[in-house]
């Protein structure tokens, strides 16, 4: 069976969508982890893959396999990766923090992430009521970007790797924000710019991995 021969390996899997934000979440985790023992399986939209449906009921991307290991939701694959290879850490020591910011992290997925279908799928009318409501969610927390370096915090985070792959993708969206939101373009800069400083690459090498 596949999934027995997936898991006889001895690196991990990463089954991922290039150009994803979903999965590029995930890739950003293992860059900052410096992991490099991984085989990425880069699947395009309609793309099957039989290891895949073996190893994933719900056959989305991305799913990471470590031996005999599957996870496949990427805010649970992304807190795996940061307990499995604890340098840097991602995530605050203390439980007070740690709640905190997972709490950011559902309401970015809750309040951003789920428009991601409209922005890139959608009908007319569905495509201009999300790009209203993803500009007026992210106008509403402007402030916090200009708070700390990072997204809530003086250290990169887990936050920082899941929203800066749709910040990144503004433009991509069609969306414009006001000169009020400049803090948020700053943000996205930074991260983009650290991105490419960490990997050592160039800018067309680096965005939508």
């Amino acid at each position: 069976m596949a999934i027995v021969a997936a898991n006889r390996r001895s690196q991990m899997m990463l089954f991922a969508r290039p150009h994803d934000a979903q999965s590029q979440r995930v890739r950003l985790v293992l860059e900052e982890k410096g992991i490099s023992n991984i085989e990425i399986i880069e699947l395009k939209p309609g793309e099957t893959n039989e290891d895949l449906l073996d190893l994933n009921p719900h056959n989305n991307l991305p799913t990471l396999v470590d031996r005999e290991l599957v996870l496949y939701e990427p805010r649970i694959i992304m807190e795996y990766l940061d307990e499995r290879f604890p340098h840097p850490p991602l995530m605050p020591v203390d439980p007070v923090s740690r709640a905190r910011f997972r709490l950011a992290l559902y309401r970015i997925e809750q309040d951003i992430y789920k428009l991601i279908p409209a922005l890139e799928d959608g009908s007319a009318n569905d495509l201009r009521r999300a790009r209203k409501e993803l500009r007026d969610t992210l106008m509403g927390v402007v402030d916090i970007f200009n708070a700390k370096p990072y997204f809530l915090n003086d250290e990169y985070s887990l936050v920082d790797c899941t929203i800066a792959p749709v910040l990144w993708r503004l433009e991509q969206y069609g969306i414009d924000l006001p000169k009020q939101g400049a803090p948020i373009l700053r943000y996205a800069k930074r991260m983009h710019d650290r991105r490419v400083n960490r990997r050592n690459i160039s800018d067309a090498d680096d965005m939508n991995d």
